[in-house]
């Protein structure tokens, strides 16, 4: 099946200077490695990358950055959603006016409890505040961070009505049913696993790809399932793949899943900056990280 966009996508997160002001070298670096890894795109500037914790010259700043160290517009899909329209409007054409047509749209998030016609109203808005055929966006699904869930009823309400402009949705909820609701109900419709091990049974189930967060970690191995879930003769292959992929996620969600993502990251690249992340996030212990490494070893 064909998508308006597909594949492996990492959830980058974020790297900080000791003042806690983005490292846009590190994070460049970092994006070429997942390239390089295997991984099709890079979903900049999402919760992984601790994108609420951001400014919105900070966001600009760091698509920028890593426009210019060499990542292609197409291989970008950074999360342009915040609470106030305006603003989304102003990043998802920030976005477009650097030749970067797909973005990660969370709702509107602050006000909880508002009805799927609010919903609806709102993504309207924006799509036409931004007033540009090119934007392709991927709504995004993570109602236990958002509060705000969007329901199969206005996914396929949005994908109906802006045919070409909505065009998938990232869901990290977790809940492999209602993933695999989107993709049957909307034909055609890129739906992107947030979790890891989604990505297997959610290609099985006509999926897209995936956007994660370990994708930081282990972006290879996700993209020998991506390359291999339908071939029998790479079952193996594919299994071990899947093994690695569930060993890392359960390491990492037995603690805080951001500090230890970007622990891990510090030390597979011998880089202790990675441990950085800005409050109300706070690094793992250091405790915490004599007993990752250990557990770390086990798997890597």
């Amino acid at each position: 099946m064909s998508f308006a966009v597909s594949g492996v996508f990492a959830a980058a997160a974020t790297p900080y200077n000791t003042d806690l002001s983005p490292d846009h070298g590190l994070l460049v670096e970092h994006c070429l490695g997942l390239l390089a890894d295997g991984c099709h795109g890079i979903a900049l500037l999402g919760t992984t990358g601790e994108a609420n914790s951001l400014s919105v010259g900070e966001r600009m700043g760091l698509l920028e950055a890593v426009l210019k160290g060499g990542i292609a517009p197409e291989q970008l899909m950074p999360g342009t959603g915040v609470a106030a329209i305006p603003e989304t409007v102003a990043l998802t054409r920030h976005a477009l006016d650097h030749g970067v047509v797909h973005v990660v749209m969370l709702p509107p998030f602050y006000y909880k409890g508002v009805s799927d016609e609010g919903l609806y109203a709102a993504y309207a808005r924006i799509i036409e505040g931004v007033g540009d055929d090119r934007q392709r966006i991927v709504l995004y699904h993570i109602p236990q961070m958002s509060g705000m869930p969007l329901s199969q009823a206005l996914v396929s309400r949005l994908h109906a009505a802006f045919p070409g402009i909505v065009v998938g949705i990232k869901d990290s909820s977790g809940d492999f049913a209602n993933t695999e609701a989107y993709a049957i109900s909307n034909p055609g419709f890129a739906v992107f696993a947030g979790p890891d091990p989604l990505l297997l049974p959610m290609l099985k189930s006509g999926g897209a790809g995936c956007i994660t967060a370990n994708a930081n970690l282990v972006s290879a191995s996700l993209r020998t399932i991506y390359d291999g879930a339908g071939d029998p003769a790479r079952a193996s292959e594919v299994e071990a793949a899947q093994a690695r992929i569930v060993a890392y996620r359960s390491l990492a969600m037995s603690y805080a899943q951001i500090p230890a993502v970007k622990a891990m990251l510090a030390l597979k690249s011998g880089n202790s900056g990675w441990s950085r992340v800005r409050p109300p996030l706070l690094p793992l212990t250091t405790t915490q990280q004599v007993e990752l490494k250990e557990k770390l070893g086990g798997i890597a």
